[in-house]
């Protein structure tokens, strides 16, 4: 959702001091979060990250860490692109993997991933696939049975996609709309945010984000078959180790991270953990890969959906994000507003890199709960500008919706990424 300018007088303080106090855990808990491939080698170093002579600024560590030279974007206000509001589906008690019958609907259940649509996609289809194969209904379904996928965002296309990867020839896509979507707004980062997994039920969550990460590094390697661009390795960079949630990756498709410094060059250090192993994920970009390579082997139908059961299908796909809450009357959807700006006139070489912090809880202007946190990420829209790279984001305001838009978060925001890197 591309947003007009803010009323005015809606600018608002950043946050106070750091505001790098909170946990991950206590970050993701209140507002519901959690966590999640063949090993990678070492990375090379990115040009934009080598190690300085020393470190810089009273926050500095011990001279024995690795101390990296990153360069902040531009952030002035000449540099700020688009703004956009997305609204992150997220499902209390874990997503709603599951397969039920309805009449003589097999509807196999796939929603609710809250911000790790993009880390959990392509295992959450293998699984929720792998589902309805077990169960009685669907073992042994002809691959030539009508199956409906309602939904197109990530979830909703790597479904659509692991059912072709099984043979099945029948299959449509139906969704309201297939354009501006959370999913090609969303950052790219792959890691476990935003969700509210009962604990019984987090090693399934991890396994689905070890099967997805998996994916996404094939891709980056180029040994993926179908994809040859949209994910990349990059380094990314967490205040600890808990707040990544990449832990229960480690030793399993991932290395183990490293303490280091950050140095801006401009007398500010910040000590961080850094994943050289990181993946980007072109959002955007890969979302028109999917659909580009989806469109030759399945049908595309717009149109709203408000009965799984009379699509005229054997099998559908309920991946409606937070369609879900109406849809299958779900009352554990809720929506969790996220605020992020686009960058524009960088220096991409300078920005090969990925930061997430997590700020305070707070409350916005029209009494909202908001949890604040920071993040840049490479991220570019695919009419963009070749020096038009980045994004910064970080709001986290459960039950918001486009009627409380809160657009002074935009300004505490941005005064939170400068104060970061000391601008």
């Amino acid at each position: 959702m591309e947003l007009p300018e803010p009323p005015p007088g809606s600018a608002q303080k950043g946050p106070a001091g750091s505001g790098l106090s909170l946990s991950r855990r206590g970050f993701l808990t209140a507002i519901a979060a959690t966590t999640g491939a063949a090993t990678l080698a070492a990375c090379s170093p990115s040009p934009n990250v080598a190690p300085s002579a020393s470190p810089s600024g009273s926050t500095a560590a011990t001279g024995a860490l690795d101390v990296r030279r990153v360069a902040p974007p531009k952030l002035d206000k000449a540099q700020l692109g688009k703004r956009t509001l997305c609204y992150r589906p997220l499902r209390k008690g874990s997503p709603n993997l599951s397969v039920e019958i309805e009449g003589s609907t097999i509807i196999a259940h796939n929603y609710g991933h809250g911000g790790s649509g993009w880390t959990l996609a392509p295992g959450s289809a293998q699984y929720v696939v792998d589902l309805l194969e077990a169960s009685p209904e669907g073992t042994g379904l002809p691959k030539d049975t009508p199956i409906t996928v309602v939904g197109a965002g990530t979830i909703g296309l790597f479904t659509a996609y692991e059912l072709v990867q099984r043979g099945y020839t029948n299959i449509t896509i139906k969704a309201e709309s297939f354009d501006n979507l959370t999913s090609h707004n969303a950052a790219g980062l792959l890691a476990p945010v935003s969700m509210d997994n009962d604990p019984e039920l987090q090693k399934v969550i991890d396994k689905i984000g070890i099967d997805a990460y998996k994916f996404f590094a094939s891709v980056a390697d180029g040994t993926q078959k179908d994809f040859k661009e949209g994910a990349v390795i990059v380094p990314t960079y967490f205040e600890n180790r808990e707040e990544s949630g990449l832990e229960p990756y480690v030793g399993q498709v991932m290395q183990p991270a490293k303490d280091v410094v950050l140095d801006f060059g401009n007398g500010t250090t910040r000590p961080m953990v850094a994943y050289d192993d990181g993946i980007f994920i072109d959002t955007a970009g890969f979302m028109k890969e999917l659909t580009d390579y989806l469109k030759p082997k399945v049908r595309i139908e717009k149109g709203k959906v408000t009965d799984l059961t009379a699509l005229g299908s054997k099998v559908v796909f309920d991946c409606t994000g937070l369609g879900a809450a109406e849809l299958d009357d779900d009352a554990n959807m809720v929506s969790v507003q996220g605020h992020l700006i686009m960058l524009k006139d960088q220096a991409p070489a300078d920005l090969k890199y990925m930061i997430l912090v997590y700020f305070d809880e707070a409350k916005t202007q029209s009494s909202q709960k908001v949890k604040r946190s920071f993040y840049f990420m490479p991220k570019r829209l695919l009419d963009s500008g070749p020096n038009d790279v980045g994004v910064v984001g970080g709001t986290f305001i459960e039950g918001a919706t486009p009627e409380t838009p809160n657009y002074e978060e935009f300004d505490v925001m941005m005064a939170g990424a400068r104060n970061f890197y000391g601008i």
